[in-house]
Parts: C-alpha cells; sequence; structure tokens
C-alpha cells in the first residue's frame, strides 16, 4: 500500500558534491537550513554572506556588486532605530556603528567575490517575487529593517523580471567561475504576511522563471514540491504552521543527499556524524576509565579523518 505521492527524481551522476567541493548558498531562510547540515558534515561551504536574502533581485544584486568589487561609502547606510543599516544587506549585519557596519558590508563583498571565484557549486533558495521599492530612492531593497510600510511600494515580480534576474545571476558567474555549478530550488516557507493567494501567485512566478532559464545551464531541486507533496501535513510544521520542522529538513535533507552528493562523500559523512556526537556527549563521571577511554577512540577516529580530509577541524 502506497500511503504518500513522492517527488520523482533524475539520478544526477556530475558535478557532485564532494570533500573536495567548495560550496556558496545564497537567498532564502531554506538555504541556511541545507547549509547548516552541510557545515555539521565539515564540508567547506559558506551561507549568505550578506544575511538571508528572499527574492530574486536582492541576489542579483549583490552578485553584482561583488563581481563589480562595489566598495560601500556612507552613502550605502543609513540610521533607524538606535542601528545603522543598509537596504542591500540582513538586520544580522546592522550595527551601532556606522564605520563597523560599512567596515562589515565591504568585507563580507570582497569575500563573496572571492567565493564566487572558487566555488565548485552555487545553491540559491528564492523565497518570493514580491519586493519592496523604497520610494525616495526608487530602489528595490533587499530588507526593510522595520522602516514604516507606506514609504516603499510593495510590487510582484513578473515572470520576465524573474527570469531577468536569474539569468543575470547565471551571466555574471559564468562571467568570472565558469566551472561552477549552480542549484536554483525554490523556499517551501510560505509567506503568507503577502497573502495565502498572493504567496502562492509568487511561487508561480518564482517556480515559472527558474524553469525557463535552467536549460543546459544549472539545475533545479524540488524542495519545494517536496514539501507540498510529500509532506502535506501540518505535523511537518514548526508550531508557526508555515516553516518546515526538524522533521522535514532532515527529510529533504535526505532527499539531496540523495541527488547531489558523492558516494565517497556519504561514507566519510558516517563517521564525521559520529565524531560530532561523540564530541557531544556530557559523560556522568568525566575522570573514569571508561570515559577516558572513549575520548582517546574518539581522538583516533578524528585523526584518521583528518588523514582523510586534511581540511577537517574538530
Amino acid at each position: 500500500m502506497k500511503l504518500q505521492t513522492e517527488v520523482p527524481f533524475v539520478s544526477n551522476e556530475n558535478n557532485l558534491i564532494d570533500y573536495s567541493s567548495e560550496v556558496l548558498l545564497l537567498g532564502s531562510c531554506f538555504s541556511e537550513n541545507i547549509g547548516q547540515r552541510l557545515e555539521y558534515f565539515k564540508f567547506r561551504s559558506n551561507q549568505n554572506p550578506f544575511g538571508i536574502l528572499f527574492h530574486p533581485r536582492a541576489i542579483e544584486n549583490l552578485i553584482e556588486n561583488a563581481i563589480d568589487n562595489k566598495i560601500y561609502t556612507e552613502d550605502d547606510v543609513f540610521f533607524h532605530n538606535e542601528q545603522w543599516h543598509c537596504f542591500e544587506a540582513h538586520s544580522k549585519l546592522s550595527n551601532s556603528c556606522k564605520n563597523t557596519l560599512i567596515d562589515k558590508l565591504n568585507a563580507q563583498v570582497k569575500f563573496t567575490e572571492r567565493y564566487i571565484n572558487t566555488a565548485s557549486h552555487i545553491i540559491i533558495t528564492l523565497g518570493t517575487a514580491w519586493v519592496y521599492n523604497f520610494i525616495d530612492t526608487d530602489k528595490v531593497v533587499a530588507n526593510c529593517h522595520k522602516i514604516p510600510q507606506k514609504q516603499f511600494k510593495k510590487i510582484l515580480l513578473s515572470v520576465e523580471e524573474v527570469s531577468s534576474a536569474l539569468n543575470n545571476i547565471l551571466s555574471k558567474i559564468k562571467s568570472i567561475n565558469f566551472r561552477a555549478t549552480v542549484v536554483f530550488t525554490v523556499s517551501p516557507i510560505r509567506h503568507l504576511k503577502d497573502g495565502f493567494i498572493e504567496n502562492t501567485q509568487s511561487k508561480a512566478h518564482l517556480l515559472a522563471a527558474i524553469h525557463g532559464v535552467i536549460a543546459n545551464k544549472s539545475f533545479y531541486f524540488p524542495s519545494y514540491e517536496i514539501m507540498m507533496d510529500e509532506l502535506r501535513d501540518y505535523r511537518f510544521y514548526a508550531e508557526d504552521m508555515i516553516h518546515p520542522n526538524s522533521t522535514a529538513i532532515s527529510y529533504i535533507w535526505e532527499k539531496f543527499q540523495k541527488v547531489w552528493l558523492s558516494n565517497d562523500a556519504l561514507e566519510i559523512m558516517h563517521n564525521v556524524d559520529a565524531v560530532q556526537k561523540g564530541m557531544q556527549h556530557k559523560p556522568f563521571n568525566p575522570t573514569s576509565a571508561a570515559h577516558l577511554k572513549f575520548k582517546k577512540q574518539l581522538e583516533v577516529k578524528k585523526e584518521g579523518l583528518k588523514a582523510l580530509v586534511p581540511h577537517f577541524v574538530f
């Protein structure tokens, strides 16, 4: 008896992620869920140097600025609610000191450029096609930083506008790193503050645009479809009934592994997991002979993994 509809997968045999890969993840908070798993298993990866970016125009802007070596100045920041902010970055970069924020923005944009240059894989998660245009400057922002909504114009990007942003993202990346494998995905997190119907329309625009640009240029991973079709039950959601819970994230991660991680990497991950769990173990008696033996065995496992993958740091 089959009790679940399953999203079919086409096995990917080329450009798989292994422990020699460098992975950059950009976009909606779902990219951070996958990024945290890659980090846990000690892959060389980095996620959202400018913080979470929800829409394609914000991601396009970051990539353009990084590759064009933009230098941020005081003209790019503003003061609000006792903090300095930048409309192009998430509030996690905001700071009470203007110069600290500017220095951080310039450091992160340089880091992004270097990582785009060397990345073997760039995973981009799109969250919404709704954007906010700051009326004073007539520019789309990445984050509103709790400025009153009346100062913005809310706009739904058309499929053509999303496609244009994605094509520009791909073109910019390939201009400095033609070897990079780009994987698009749509966040399964529903932006219900936009409205139920509006969220569905937004996701539809993202999906239509992605499938219009990926042919022979990039790839698509169906995290949105897995959540909507395979995990269509509220027991897979967090208490807010919007975000996937840890079970759902683990399920989607398992699917991602099957498609995008090499068999060699999967074998090493098993041993990394054993070490990570061992390090989290809290003994009843830290000085007991049994625990001292356990610690010694754990060190042997660490050294064995470091011999296989020199960049490992536990």
